[in-house]
């Protein structure tokens, strides 16, 4: 790990900015894989931030343990990234968008991490990148073998076949459909707020309630809300019934008050 903590902006690094896939971009290719009855593969990368060249100087003192002797005052210069630097991320983008542009991949101007290419068939090879994690699917058992096998010699990837679990989503493809469901992250938000013994109901909100702001009321900690909401919205993505109620009670985050 280096120690990006004592890094200084504009002297060890510029942009540190990367982006990653959104989850409505990850829905829309389970659609579409759905629609055309494709499948969806994914892949992990073995130490994503160690494979980056980088483009600045940036130098690092010897660890301790392991000083060259007669040799302890000097430093070393980096080729590639370490786990801890600031650039890190930035640099293993640029450096998997360098190899989607060189395979003939097109990049979306208005999603950076989506690549698709065509073969003169006019078949189709989709592609998505979240960090360290890949998902792709296609029309084409030739491209995507071929494509497999060129990401494992460059990057060192660990094929995990059909896609299964990504970014907290539960997938399951089965001849009938793609299904998507987030039921391990459900019972932990249940279990972390300490509702995993709560009684079950049909509908998340009872019906024709309305809710108003109680200025009398006996205010609770804002943080704790604020944490049940984040929560609560990263499980819309696959629980659109939940929408309409965690839109109604975000509205009441900056003085939540007890019933």
């Amino acid at each position: 790990m280096a120690k990006g903590y004592t890094q200084k902006h504009g002297i060890d690094y510029t942009e540190v900015y990367a982006p990653v896939a959104r989850i409505e971009i990850v829905r829309m290719i389970v659609a579409l894989a759905v629609q055309r009855n494709w499948n969806i593969f994914q892949m992990d990368v073995k130490s994503a931030f160690l494979h980056d060249e980088l483009n600045e100087d940036v130098y690092i003192e010897q660890p301790k343990g392991y000083e060259v002797k007669g040799s302890e005052d000097k430093v070393y210069k980096l080729h590639k990234a370490l786990y801890g630097l600031k650039q890190a991320p930035r640099a293993w983008f640029s450096r998997m968008e360098n190899y989607f542009i060189n395979e003939s991949f097109e990049k979306y101007p208005n999603e950076q991490t989506l690549f698709t290419k065509q073969s003169k068939e006019g078949k189709m090879l989709i592609a998505s990148v979240y960090v360290d994690d890949l998902i792709y699917t296609g029309d084409d058992e030739e491209m995507i073998s071929s494509f497999k096998y060129s990401m494992i010699q460059v990057f060192e990837m660990t094929d995990l076949g059909k896609m299964k679990f990504f970014l907290g989503i539960e997938v399951s493809q089965q001849g009938d459909g793609i299904f998507i469901y987030q039921k391990k992250y459900a019972l932990e938000i249940l279990k972390q707020f300490g509702m995993i013994e709560s009684r079950e109901v049909n509908s998340p909100i009872v019906p024709g309630s309305k809710l108003s702001k109680d200025a009398d009321g006996v205010a609770v900690n804002e943080s704790f809300y604020k944490q049940i909401i984040g929560s609560l919205m990263y499980l819309t993505s696959t629980r659109p019934d939940l929408v309409y109620n965690v839109s109604l009670i975000s509205r009441y985050m900056a003085r939540p008050t007890s019933c």
